[in-house]
């Protein structure tokens, strides 16, 4: 350790590699802008790492890691910042002790940083604050890395719910016809005929697509 920052291990750094791959590809799968998956602010709120130091890790450069006592000062402050009461405002000092089960003296030596936190702080602190375990001591490619596990099971999720609709409508006869035919623009195509006799016409087509490609029976 040097300064007061310490150089992050190199199996964070590979992990963080690898998942920001993995959320890479999916991203890509699913046709989502890498501006949205790699949002630095978003990335930064959830993971409590300085949006500098997110956006040096996310490009590959090394970033100096602070130590414990740094690193829960900064991450306290980001906590007061952006977890706000529901009319808007910061968490008072009684505030946070009371709901984290610590005097107001205690409370207020730990955010001004004239006591070093303990891991009971800290779990108090998250708690209170309703983030994950570690989100105040994780080193901060540790803690990226977690933010982005988060990312990628969401984009999983999206991908695996596209691909059960897929496979639905690829199931589906009608349905399967709807989607090739382009129902909307059938639609809209019908809707730009002058007159009813014309539209029926569109209808009795349809009346006979449709029996052709009956549902199959459950």
């Amino acid at each position: 350790m040097t300064d007061g920052f310490e150089v992050p291990g190199a199996t964070a750094t590979v992990l963080l590699q690898a998942v920001v791959a993995r959320v890479t590809a999916l991203a890509d799968r699913l046709g989502v802008e890498h501006a949205e998956v790699f949002d630095v602010k978003r990335l930064s709120a959830e993971s409590g790492v300085p949006e500098p130091v997110v956006k040096a890790l996310l490009s590959g450069r090394p970033a100096g890691e602070p130590d414990l006592q740094a690193r829960f000062l900064q991450r306290l402050d980001l906590l007061r910042r952006t977890r706000l009461k529901p009319n808007g405002r910061r968490y008072t000092q009684q505030e946070i002790a009371d709901g984290a089960g610590m005097s107001r003296q205690q409370a207020g030596a730990l955010i001004n940083g004239d006591r070093r936190p303990t891991m009971e702080h800290c779990d108090a602190i998250q708690r209170f604050f309703r983030v994950h375990a570690g989100f105040l001591t994780a080193e901060d490619s540790e803690a990226l890395v977690g933010a982005l596990q988060r990312s990628e099971q969401e984009l999983l999720q999206r991908l695996a719910d596209r691909e059960r609709a897929a496979a639905s409508v690829a199931d589906d006869p009608l349905e399967r016809l709807l989607l090739d035919h382009g129902v909307r623009g059938i639609a809209w195509r019908a809707a730009q005929l002058p007159t009813d006799q014309h539209r029926d016409k569109v209808a009795e087509w349809l009346d006979m697509l449709l029996e052709s490609v009956k549902r199959p029976e459950s």
